[in-house]
């Protein structure tokens, strides 16, 4: 009886590691484009105590997050949500280039710590993950 629980209990423990190696994966993998997709170097501006970049890192971090969670919950199948994953990092990317649009000189106002150009690219990064992650959910 307790053998039957213990089997029922971690049968799912393949699932869990594929999908979390997966997701892990695709974290490294979006930190990786988004550092090189902006002009600035975000963990060396965060090393210095560079408030702005950890306030916009953090967003675009969380605002690819939660849709990657939202892809895992709701995925059929692990592809479907490395799909929807590659989705959310698409998003994120983007999201960075609309505020530029915005903001042209946020290029350099996040290297020169202007707080309130890093705190709004994070929450506008944030925002949008929140939204991508509802529109994932079907």
């Amino acid at each position: 009886m307790i053998a039957e629980k213990f089997i029922t209990s971690v049968s799912g423990l393949l699932d869990f590691a594929l999908y979390f190696g997966s997701s892990v994966i695709l974290v490294i993998l979006f930190l990786a484009v988004y550092v090189r997709v902006t002009p600035y170097r975000e963990f060396k501006l965060i090393s210095e105590g560079n408030l702005a970049a950890a306030y916009s890192f953090s967003g675009a971090l969380l605002g690819f997050a939660i849709p990657l969670a939202s892809a895992v919950a709701h995925s059929v199948g692990l592809i479907d949500m490395i799909i929807w994953g590659m989705i959310a990092m698409f998003v994120q990317i983007i999201t960075f280039f609309v505020v530029k649009t915005i903001f042209p000189s946020i290029v350099s106002d996040i290297p020169s710590n202007q707080v309130s150009k890093g705190l709004f690219l994070g929450v506008v990064s944030l925002a949008v993950g929140i939204l991508n992650a509802a529109c994932i959910t079907y």
